[in-house]
């Protein structure tokens, strides 16, 4: 399988993949020791330490939830609403000892270990697991999270309302009236050996819970997830996008940031391969490719930014949003210096500016492609093109300026005149249901004739955007993504498959090399950005 989880230096930020799941990773959790890694997945679950320890199947769909037992003997499971069990795993056997349905029907789905405010006893001999009711009263809330304190004596519950609840572990009675303050729920808790509580919640905020007192600090517009804490308690990190922070000082420190939705478009700056810039829902960032840090964000809040690009002087960077606007923005600065209004009817979905940094020319979702000019920070609609009946996928222009080859969803392209403003050829390159016949094609300019088709996969159906990849004589249209979620190189003249890169969790969505040919980054749906080695990407 090709989805992976991923180990990270806090020294020097080097990465390294654990591989062997098939489907995509739902849970991850490390042993008290640190001597294994647990990873769940959609159809079953394994642990990895750097080399698979065990794979351990039995639940029917998602695993929800993994925990270790503090003495690394147990690791308990929990699935998803489709399987509905709970199951204690061997680690020393690797088999399982017993399992047991989660939650009553009346209970509702469990989502976390515990969920439901059950307390499991283990019976080792008798194989067996039993459950006992925790008792809150006439209080009723959805539990998202649970830690247990080293001594055993209580748990505590962060909820979906936003509430702390202390139970009694021995009694299942509830002992504290639950403490209110966080406005969009609890997500994540950790009770730290001098008795404060780390708390995460759902609009960001990141609180320190010292006795009576508060330390809260805003880290984040998306909803904390996670919190990990180092050694005895000295720093902890918190993610979505993870911070470091004392916990004497209490002051944040960003160390690494990623897109949260699938990554629609990759960019490089001509002539360079330090910086990149990738787009998803929301926003626009720019990278440092050396050390995978986030330079710059721009921001467009509940919009999607389907496609970028670079003016080939590096002073703008052009972007197709799905609310039909092109945006224009400075690189450095992040200021926004043109918004074409109502560009496409359909949402604006292609793009790219010519080689004289004068025209943009854009796709849209209705098929038509449209070239703009810019005279003194106006933008003018010089020519619209309708032959397209899809959208528009991919754009790209002859360095002359004087020739362009447009994309669609279809497969099928067009080489315009950006003279005359008609159509020059058209290749037929038609897919058939969606990239079932999974090839690469060849096409000679002059006349749309094809040259030459190469099988872009054997066992995975090309479920991503047709592009026109080099001008020659030739025209090289490939169709990057796919379900294999590997990136393919081919040998331009020969035909011939080069290198396959293994990394992507989730079905890729654009690939770019820059033009000085030292790097390539390639996208996928599920956030991932990864850089390869070029001409050589044997791993990311």
């Amino acid at each position: 399988g090709h989805i992976f989880s991923g180990l990270r230096s806090l020294k020097d930020g080097k990465q390294e993949f654990l591989h062997g799941h098939t489907n995509n990773v739902s849970c991850v959790t490390v042993s008290k020791s640190g001597r294994y890694i647990a990873s769940g997945q959609v159809t079953f679950m394994g642990f990895k330490k750097r080399a698979i320890h065990a794979r351990l199947q039995l639940h029917k769909a998602k695993v929800e939830g993994l925990a270790f037992s503090p003495n690394d003997k147990y690791l308990v499971s929990l699935g998803e609403q489709d399987d509905g069990s709970i199951v204690v795993w061997n680690l020393e056997s690797k088999e399982v000892i017993c399992g047991s349905p989660a939650s009553a029907h009346s209970a509702g789905h469990c989502l976390t270990i515990d969920g439901t405010m059950r307390v499991w006893e283990l019976d080792l001999p008798n194989r067996k697991i039993q459950p006992t009711e925790c008792q809150t009263g006439q209080l009723k809330r959805i539990v998202n999270c649970i830690e247990i304190p080293d001594d055993d004596l209580f748990f505590y519950c962060g909820t979906t309302s936003g509430d702390i609840l202390k139970v009694n572990l021995k009694a299942r009675l509830l002992n504290t009236v639950p403490l209110v303050f966080l406005v969009q729920g609890v997500n994540t808790l950790k009770v730290l050996k001098s008795g404060d509580i780390l708390v995460g919640s759902g609009d960001g905020m990141f609180t320190l819970c010292s006795g009576p007192n508060f330390n809260t600090i805003k880290l984040s517009w998306r909803g904390l997830t996670s919190i990990a804490v180092r050694g005895e308690g000295h720093q902890f990190f918190a993610g979505t996008e993870i911070y470091r922070l004392g916990y004497t000082d209490f002051k944040e420190e960003l160390i690494a940031t990623s897109h949260n939705s699938a990554v629609n478009d990759v960019a490089f700056p001509f002539g360079s391969s330090e910086l990149f810039a990738t787009c998803s829902q929301d926003d626009i960032r720019v990278w440092h490719a050396e050390t995978s840090k986030e330079l710059l964000r721009l921001s467009v809040p509940n919009m999607s930014c389907n496609a970028l690009d670079f003016m080939i002087d590096g002073h703008s960077i052009i972007s197709a949003w799905n609310d039909g606007k092109i945006r224009v923005f400075a690189p450095e600065t992040g200021r926004a210096m043109l918004v074409i209004h109502n560009a496409h009817s359909m949402g604006v979905t292609a793009i790219t500016g010519t080689r004289d940094c004068k025209r943009i020319i854009s796709g849209g979702g209705e098929g038509q492609v449209r070239v703009w000019e810019i005279l003194q920070g106006c933008p003018w609609l010089i020519e619209t093109m309708k032959e397209h009946k899809a959208t528009i996928t991919s754009i790209k222009i002859k360095s002359n300026d004087k020739e362009c080859v447009t994309a669609r969803s279809d497969g099928a392209c067009i080489i315009w005149d950006l003279v005359r403003f008609v159509r020059n050829q058209m290749v037929l390159y038609e897919i058939i249901t969606s990239g079932t016949d999974r090839k690469i094609g060849y096409w000679e300019v002059y006349d749309g004739s094809a040259i030459r088709e190469l099988e872009g996969s054997l066992s995975a159906h090309l479920t991503g955007r047709a592009a026109p990849c080099h001008w020659y004589s030739t025209l090289y249209i490939g169709f990057v993504g796919g379900e294999e979620r590997l990136v393919k190189v081919w040998d331009y003249s020969e035909g011939e498959l080069t290198h396959v890169g293994v990394g992507h969790s989730g079905s890729i969505t654009s690939v770019k090399i820059s033009t000085n040919n030292r790097s390539m980054v390639s996208t996928s749906v599920d956030g991932a950005v990864l850089r390869w080695r070029y001409p050589q990407p044997s791993s990311p």
